[in-house]
């Protein structure tokens, strides 16, 4: 499982030109799941998120987490994480969990977040999307399950 998280000012997500997610201050998820990814995954992914410490704190230091501040999540699926550029130009998405596993799985990864943490808003599986935000810093961090265990 791969999240691309992006320290934001505020995020929507919009779909048919009407929004459906939407967060002030904190953190815009992509999440690219892979055939591969079990409940071990979804847990590493959620607990990196909801502790990393990129927000800063009285001395301007990135000291505080999410907690911390009491920011919120926008968690958005986003298979095209998976593309593999190794041959071609072309991206490969055969790690990606196919469409008929991948729903039921990402919408488990919304519940465990939720349980977790709830201030959790969310993009819409597999529907094109407009996503906006206002970056913070920039502020963006890869996370990778398999790069862990």
């Amino acid at each position: 499982m791969r999240a691309v998280i992006q320290r934001v000012k505020s995020a929507n997500v919009k779909v048919n030109d009407k929004i459906i997610g939407e967060i002030d201050k904190g953190f815009l998820v992509l999440l690219g799941i892979e055939k591969s990814d079990t409940n071990k995954d979804t847990e590493y992914i959620i607990k990196k998120t909801i502790n990393l410490r990129v927000f800063e704190d009285e001395e301007n230091k990135m000291n505080k987490s999410l907690k911390d501040i009491n920011g919120e999540i926008l968690l958005v699926s986003q298979f095209t994480l998976l593309g593999d550029m190794k041959k071609g130009n072309r991206p490969s998405f055969a790690k990606a969990m196919p469409h008929c596993e991948a729903k039921g799985f990402f919408e488990g990864v919304v519940d465990a977040f939720k349980a977790v943490y709830p201030k959790i808003k969310t993009g819409e599986f597999a529907a094109m999307m407009d996503v906006a935000l206002i970056n913070d810093g920039p502020v963006t961090i890869l996370i990778d399950s398999k790069k862990t265990f």
